[in-house]
């Protein structure tokens, strides 16, 4: 059996349903498939953010940016591994997409008021925000049936909310009432990725792209060096679908492969976050196609909490701001505090990635947070209030954790030395009193004084407090990763490039699966979302001619 298109998408986070849209309004008849049994891919677990500099709603916050301003933020961070016409892209067609998508697609974008850069104080980072966007809360019954079939995030406690109304999202965070809550509930209001990707699947819906579920694109079809359309298991059936301009993967990353991770990746990456259907399939077929690839060692990386069976589907959370807040340090099998826990989660990677030469192993495997009981009684234990929620305090800590009376006992069952452990709790305590820690620098950067806790937001009370309330905890940390971000290599209008330089006619690749045009950079909130949407963007109208 096979069928005809104009354009060919495999994969529907973000990324992919951008280039839909994208193709089908330069005029191509689009296929769309999907892997798993349900659409949005990793998008839809996600926060929301997108990450775009000089975005056009950042002027009605008072932020001001410029493609100058951006670019020269974006090269600080490249250590070589940005190709700098694939920034300028980004920089340059970022803008223009999201107006597109406001007026063509219904996203209706506004900038997150007050959100640093990851890295605010390098040249050209904003310390008062404004790169970043997020759409407003999206009734899924506009999607009938289609509702059900968006995979659900397991890492918020609720999906009736934006970003913007937590203490990860704002300045002033206002959470809903109970009655707010319950109104939303009447139509399914949500925010975060679900609104996201329900936006961009409403608008697919409305051009009549209809995404087909359980469709594993397994190869590419070749014509004498052009693709020309793929194989795709639909059902237990092998279908051939021919493509007459292009066939865009935008299938996710690889972080679920072992041997591609084995292969590619510069350290660990044991607790992938992200859906699990993301096996390097892109990558497989784009390499059969003779691609050339590009930051295969890099990931989204993220320190990942580890959580007993049954709190959420994933048995793990996202560690963000709960290593943040005061009260809390993180230790290796030293007993030493290794780096500023309140750093972003991708530079973090880069901590877990750190050689023991004498040992011959990795210094900072394993670690645990570590965190007192005046931490539970404001904040709850970690991982127990969701992702980007403001936890309840507790009299009790969550029974997974490992807990003692004092720190002596607390090392003794993590195998670390006692005086170790408590030197570092006094050294961290001795600096939290003056108000600064040299070691690391927590605390320094207007990054980490947003996150933390959010009723000293701004502030290096934010971030700074003591461990000094027994019992103690100590939760273990993985070395996780939102997703990969190596794959075929591209040119600024997304199109996959060979061995030779060469653009591969007829192939195109967005999202983590192709190598980031951001090299190794996390630009700030939202900065996976960011460049996978504008190079989907890109890809569609590209591939339409």
């Amino acid at each position: 059996m096979t069928d005809t298109y104009d354009v060919i998408v495999a994969g529907t986070g973000a990324a992919g349903l951008t280039a839909a849209i994208a193709a089908h309004d330069g005029g191509a008849k689009v296929a769309l498939f999907e892997k798993g049994e349900q659409v949005g891919g990793t998008s839809a677990w996600s926060g929301g953010h997108v990450w775009i500099p000089n975005n056009p709603h950042m002027a009605a916050d008072g932020a001001a940016d410029s493609r100058d301003l951006a670019l020269t933020y974006l090269m600080s961070l490249s250590r070589g591994t940005i190709e700098e016409r694939l920034a300028e892209a980004f920089v340059d067609a970022g803008p223009r997409m999201v107006e597109y998508l406001d007026a063509k697609a219904g996203t209706d974008f506004y900038s997150v008021r007050g959100f640093p850069d990851y890295h605010p104080e390098h040249p050209g980072g904003l310390t008062g925000g404004g790169r970043t966007v997020e759409c407003p809360l999206f009734a899924f019954d506009q999607l009938g049936e289609w509702a059900a079939r968006v995979t659900p995030s397991p890492y918020f406690a609720t999906m009736n909310i934006t970003m913007s109304e937590t203490p990860l999202g704002a300045a002033v965070p206002s959470m809903p009432s109970p009655e707010e809550m319950q109104r939303r509930k009447i139509h399914d209001e949500r925010g975060l990725g679900q609104a996201l990707v329900g936006r961009l699947l409403k608008a697919c819906l409305d051009r009549g792209i209809e995404p087909v579920t359980s469709a594993r694109m397994r190869n590419l079809v070749i014509d004498a060096g052009r693709v020309t359309g793929a194989a795709v298991d639909v059902g237990g059936q092998r279908r051939e679908v021919m493509a007459r301009r292009g066939v865009v993967l935008a299938t996710g990353g690889f972080e679920w492969n072992e041997d591609y991770k084995r292969a590619f990746l510069r350290g660990p990456l044991t607790h992938p976050v992200s859906i699990e259907t993301n096996t390097g399939d892109g990558l497989y077929m784009a390499m059969k196609a003779g691609a050339m690839l590009s930051n295969m060692r890099e990931a989204w990386w993220i320190p990942v909490g580890e959580l007993p069976p049954g709190v959420n589907r994933m048995n793990r959370f996202l560690l963000s701001g709960d290593r943040s807040r005061p009260r809390t340090i993180m230790v290796n099998r030293q007993g030493r505090r290794f780096a500023n826990e309140a750093a972003n989660y991708n530079a973090f990677g880069g901590a877990f990635h750190q050689e023991d030469v004498a040992r011959f192993d990795y210094a900072n495997l394993p670690c645990w947070l570590i965190f007192d009981q005046c931490y539970v009684e404001r904040y709850g234990s970690p991982g127990a209030g969701g992702a980007g929620v403001k936890s309840s305090g507790a009299e009790k800590a969550a029974e997974w954790l490992l807990g003692a009376p004092s720190l002596e006992d607390l090392a003794e069952k993590l195998g670390v030395p006692p005086t170790n452990l408590v030197s570092t709790v006094q050294r961290w305590n001795d600096n939290v009193a003056a108000g600064h820690d040299p070691d690391f620098l927590r605390g320094e950067s207007a990054h980490d004084r947003w996150w933390g806790d959010p009723d000293h937001k701004g502030t290096v009370e934010a971030t700074l407090g003591p461990l000094d309330s027994p019992p103690f905890y100590a939760l273990p940390v993985r070395s996780g990763g939102l997703g990969t971000k190596g794959g075929p290599r591209v040119d600024p209008d997304a199109r996959v490039i060979d061995l030779d330089g060469n653009p591969i006619p007829g192939l195109y690749a967005a999202g983590n699966a192709c190598g980031s045009p951001l090299g190794m950079t996390y630009g700030g909130a939202g900065g996976t979302l960011g460049p996978a949407m504008v190079f989907g963007w890109l890809a569609g109208r590209h591939a339409a001619g």
